[in-house]
């Protein structure tokens, strides 16, 4: 679609509550279709399985609106917004409008329960909206991330979860060779709070001689499964390209803690001579 075509098409304004609740507004004009059309993206290659469908309501100044409920909760990944005439129309792309997402600002503030559900409005990188949502079980927000030459310190806080005995933190190397690094956590009084330090060489020696990433996870207690840490809980849709960590050396060991496409803690290894 041309730039000129795309700038024809309608806007959408969207305000999120601190619930996950998503109100879309379609200003007059350019609300001539009944529904709004939510689909989920699916991975490339495979055929398109998710669809919900919202009923969009007249309102007196003209404007058009279809609420998007806390319940049912959405599948986790992309969710694509478009504009149906009719049902079983063809379906029409929407352009983003104002999207107030503050009451998501101090999301990590509240404690959530399981199963945690986060939705983030969003607009893609052809300048479509589109819905972000994540639904676990159980849920590690990450907090503070403080650096030194030597280690890396993580806080974060578990939703839907606490800390008991035989609690730890885990470093998987990926690729499904098994090697881990495991660390104490260090709790805080209310058992959700937590901390860890990891030290670069110990990580930067554990992946080899070639490049590796360490994925982070928590086990909550012995036994009790393994919660990936990430951090969901604000506005922040895409947070790889907006939360730039600073590179440690550690021998020929380069490392740098990041955030995946999923919003996922990990750190990444690779070597100056490769450099």
């Amino acid at each position: 679609m041309s730039t000129e075509q795309q700038s024809a098409l309608p806007r959408v304004a969207c305000l999120v509550d601190a619930d996950g609740t998503i109100a879309f507004d379609l200003p007059p004009g350019s609300a001539e279709g009944r529904q709004l059309l939510l689909r989920w993206r699916p991975k490339k290659g495979q055929p398109e399985k998710t669809l919900h469908v919202l009923d969009l309501e007249p309102a007196d100044d003209g404007h058009h609106h279809a609420v998007l409920g806390a319940q049912p909760v959405l599948t986790e990944g992309r969710w694509d917004v478009y504009l149906l005439q009719e049902p079983g129309s063809q379906r029409q792309r929407l352009r983003p409008g104002p999207r107030d997402t503050r009451a998501l600002v101090d999301g990590h503030l509240r404690d959530r329960h399981s199963p945690l559900a986060v939705r983030v409005p969003y607009v893609t990188k052809d300048g479509y909206l589109a819905v972000r949502a994540w639904l676990r079980p159980a849920h590690a927000e990450v907090g503070h991330i403080n650096l030194t030459d030597r280690s890396m310190t993580v806080g974060a806080r578990l939703h839907g979860s606490s800390l008991q005995e035989g609690a730890v933190v885990r470093l998987r190397l990926r690729g499904g060779s098994g090697t881990e690094r495991t660390v104490e956590p260090q709790a805080a009084p209310d058992g959700r709070s937590f901390s860890f330090t990891v030290g670069f060489e110990e990580l930067g020696t554990g992946a080899g001689e070639g490049t590796g990433v360490w994925d982070a996870f928590v086990r909550p207690a012995a036994q009790a499964p393994a919660i990936r840490l990430a951090r969901l809980l604000d506005d922040v849709a895409d947070r790889k390209e907006v939360f730039v960590y600073p590179k440690a050396t550690a021998g020929d060991a380069v490392l740098r803690p990041y955030y995946t496409v999923d919003n996922e803690l990990s750190v990444e290894v690779t070597r100056t001579a490769a450099s």
